[in-house]
Formats: structure tokens, C-alpha cells, sequence
């Protein structure tokens, strides 16, 4: 019997030994599992870009590369982007380095082949872009590119006198708006016809509003191409203009179509310096025609919501950032060779930024002046509407258009209708005789239309 209880345990631990395995297996799936779904794993960190370079044996210093990991040269570019490329890395304050806030003061020298001149005093005759191969530029792209570093020329007729009033009880010392009219030496038939008609000097008052402002208009001129030449000597001519109206303004460099954003560059510098209490600028060309009374109530509204703006938010320090005429955007470089707008591909590639073209824009005086401290970061370019669009872009702005500026005329079947220009301000193509036919018919156009 003892035999038997022998044989029975033994068997009962047989049977109960394969119980008591699953059990303890099941026991640990439990607790692998419970532990599995209560840890968190730490963050994967990916490394993107590991740059090669020399450790250093110290634990204050972290591997660091060998060399710049950024494209410091644009070497497949076009001219004016490669040039723009080492202006942009000039005034950049990383590459350049800041020490405790004090701003290193930036080295005449752009890159190893391109001497940049643009903040010193330089006379035509002196410019120069020395090691660069221009062989496959055409003429006049060629002129442009050895004068572009060219910014501050002599001025031969100043006018220091425009925007300082003769009367100050009558609260107009400041000009309301100064016109800036392009023209040539040889155009004085434009000239005199905008004189006569809407570029005339003095108080002028608003068509709707009543308001009346203080207008001062200069032409902007440079001398005489003598490459496109010969020309007569209009420079008597040109003096005794001068001596009656007193409304010209003239530097020493070629008046070419290339060199009109000198125009610009050098109209601001003026307005600094003779013309800040201005409020607003126009700055168009001498085909165009303007409503003035109609710009003056547009301006009055935008000056007057200004003001109130100023008040609402007590910053009296505030300024006005208008720029205003006919926008196009997207616009792509002319690669047509025939056309005075060509641009080669090996001169500038890319898409203009965003520009307010066709002969006229209204801006205020306040961004005329920052128009004037950013342009000395980017470099020239040989069509002035599409400089003003990169300056803009420069500032982060973009130009307002309006519909009231038909740069590309009225439809040929309303020219000659006057109440088709009720709402505009501007027109681009009008000669002289034109303008003065427009002007007298638009005289009574309130009581016609």
C-alpha cells in the first residue's frame, strides 16, 4: 500500500508540474505585457545633416566643420544676380558677425573681382566694374554695367529754393506734393505744355473735396547722349528755361534709357536735402497726363485717414508707407533684342518682383526717404520702374495699384470723349498739343458729365 501512495504522488506531481509552468508562463506574459504598455520611449532624435569636421579633444568644444556649408558664390549666375548675391552677404549681419551690438562698418569690397562703389563719391568718367568679361553684352547694356557702381554725379542746376514758401501765414510752407517729371534736354515742348496745363506750380485745388494744396513741380534732366548724337547745342536754350521758370533740375551723366533710375536715386537724395516737409511725391514721365485736382482729393483722404489713424493709436511717430500707380506682377525679362526693355538671360535671371510701371506713381515723402537708405543695397538696374519694385521688395512692401492710372490709355473709341476720364488720375501718351486740348475740355467736366 505504501508502494501505491508512492506511485500516486508522483503522479499527481507529474500531472500538476505542466499546471503550475503554464501558470508562471502566464503570469510572466501578464507582467511583460503591463510593463511594455506603462513605458514611454524617449524621443527618437533624427539627425538630418551631420557636417564633417575636426573633434576637438575637450569637452567645451563640439566638433565644427571644416568649411562654410552655405553657397557663398553664385558661380552659374547672371551678372546682376551675382553682383546682388555679394551685396546681400555685405550688408548680411550673420556673415558679417555683431559684436555687443555695435555694427561693423562694411569693407568697400564685395567679392575678389567686383569693386563696389556705391556709397562713395564717384564721377562718370572714373566708374569702372574692372576684371569683368562684358564680350557678350550688348552696347548699351555694356555702358550701363561699367557706370552701374556710379550713384552720386554733379548737380549743374539745383532749384535749393522749390519747396520753401514765401508765405507762411497762410499755413503752406509745406508742399503738399512735388512732382518729379522725367524729361530730356531737348524736350521743352513737353515741358511747357505740363507747365501750362496739370504740372503747374502753386495752389491747386481738389475737384471733389475743395481742398486746396500747394503743388511744386521739377523735371529731372541729365545731359545731353552724345553717343546718339550729333545733337545741337541746346544748352543756352536750356539756361534761359531755366532763368524764367526755375523749375530744372540737371546732373552730369548721359540721359540715356538705362540711366533713368539715377533719376531716382538722385531725386531722393535732393528731397532730403531741399524738399523733406513735402508730403507726397509724384514721379512720372513728360507723355503722361494727370488729373491734378482728382490726385489732390485722392491724397487730402489718404493723408487725412493717416492723421487720424496717428490719433487713434497715440503714435505720433507713425508714418505713411503709400505707393500707388498701375501694378504688374509676375512680369518675366524682356528677351526680345529689338526692344529697348531687352534684358539678356546672362544679365538677370529670374521674375521681376511686383512693380507699378507705364510713366507715373504716387508715393509719400516718408518712403521716399527709406526708397533712398535701402537702394544703397541693391544694385542698379537698367529699367527704373522695375529698380523701384526691387527697393520696395528690399522693404518687405509691395506697391498699391489703383485703377485710376491707365497706363495703356483709355480704349481708342473714349480718347477723345471727355467724361471718359472721370476716373482717372493718370494717362500715359499724350503729346503736348494733346494735353492742351485734353486740359481745356476737362475744365468743365463736373457740369458736362
Amino acid at each position: 500500500m505504501g508502494r501505491c501512495c508512492k506511485c500516486n504522488g508522483r503522479l499527481l506531481c507529474m500531472c500538476l508540474l505542466p499546471c503550475m509552468m503554464t501558470g508562471h508562463l502566464l503570469i510572466y506574459v501578464m507582467v511583460s505585457i503591463f510593463v511594455t504598455m506603462s513605458y514611454t520611449p524617449p524621443p527618437k532624435i533624427v539627425i538630418h545633416y551631420i557636417a564633417p569636421g575636426i573633434s576637438v579633444n575637450t569637452s567645451t568644444l563640439a566638433s565644427h566643420p571644416l568649411g562654410p556649408f552655405w553657397n557663398l558664390r553664385l558661380e552659374d549666375s547672371a551678372l546682376w544676380n551675382h553682383l546682388q548675391h555679394a551685396l546681400d552677404r555685405l550688408h548680411n549681419p550673420v556673415l558679417r558677425g555683431n559684436t555687443t551690438g555695435v555694427q561693423r562698418k562694411p569693407k568697400a569690397k564685395v567679392s575678389s573681382e567686383i569693386k563696389d562703389e556705391s556709397l562713395s563719391d564717384c564721377v562718370s568718367c572714373k566708374c569702372s566694374v574692372p576684371q569683368l568679361d562684358l564680350s557678350s553684352l550688348p552696347e548699351q547694356m555694356k555702358a550701363f554695367v561699367w557706370s552701374m557702381h556710379c550713384r552720386k554725379y554733379p548737380l549743374l542746376i539745383n532749384q535749393p529754393n522749390t519747396c520753401k514758401s514765401n508765405d507762411k501765414n497762410l499755413g503752406l510752407d509745406s508742399p503738399m506734393l512735388i512732382m518729379a517729371i522725367k524729361s530730356q534736354v531737348g524736350n521743352f515742348e513737353n515741358r511747357q505744355a505740363i507747365r501750362e496745363t496739370w504740372g503747374r506750380s502753386g495752389l491747386v485745388t481738389g475737384e471733389a473735396s475743395k481742398k486746396s494744396g500747394l503743388v511744386r513741380t521739377v523735371f529731372l534732366l541729365g545731359r545731353q547722349d552724345s553717343s546718339t548724337g550729333p545733337h545741337p547745342d541746346l544748352k543756352n536754350l536750356l539756361e534761359l528755361e531755366n532763368q524764367k521758370y526755375g523749375d530744372i533740375l540737371q546732373w552730369d551723366f548721359r540721359d540715356t534709357f538705362f540711366n533713368l533710375t539715377l533719376k531716382d536715386l538722385l531725386f531722393w537724395h535732393w528731397l532730403q536735402q531741399h524738399c523733406h516737409n513735402a508730403i507726397f511725391v509724384f514721379k512720372g514721365d513728360d507723355d503722361v497726363f494727370v488729373r491734378t485736382g482728382a490726385l489732390l482729393d485722392y491724397l487730402h483722404k489718404q493723408w487725412d485717414e493717416h492723421n487720424l489713424m496717428r490719433v487713434r493709436t497715440n503714435d505720433s511717430k507713425r508714418t505713411l508707407d503709400l505707393f500707388v500707380g498701375d501694378v504688374i506682377n509676375n512680369a518675366m525679362p524682356n528677351r526680345e533684342p529689338s526692344t529697348k526693355y531687352y534684358i539678356p538671360e546672362h544679365f538677370f535671371k529670374g521674375v521681376y518682383p511686383p512693380y507699378a510701371g507705364g510713366g507715373g506713381v504716387v508715393y509719400s515723402i516718408s518712403l521716399a526717404m527709406r526708397l533712398k537708405d535701402v537702394s544703397e543695397r541693391v544694385h542698379l538696374f537698367p529699367i527704373d520702374d522695375v529698380y523701384l519694385g526691387m527697393c520696395l521688395h528690399k522693404l518687405g512692401l509691395s506697391p498699391g495699384h489703383h485703377p485710376g492710372f491707365l497706363t495703356f490709355d483709355l480704349p481708342e473709341t473714349d480718347r477723345g470723349n471727355p467724361c471718359a476720364y472721370k476716373s482717372v488720375l493718370l494717362v500715359h501718351r499724350r503729346t503736348p498739343k494733346e494735353m492742351l486740348t485734353l486740359w481745356k475740355q476737362l475744365q468743365s467736366l463736373p457740369r458736362r458729365c
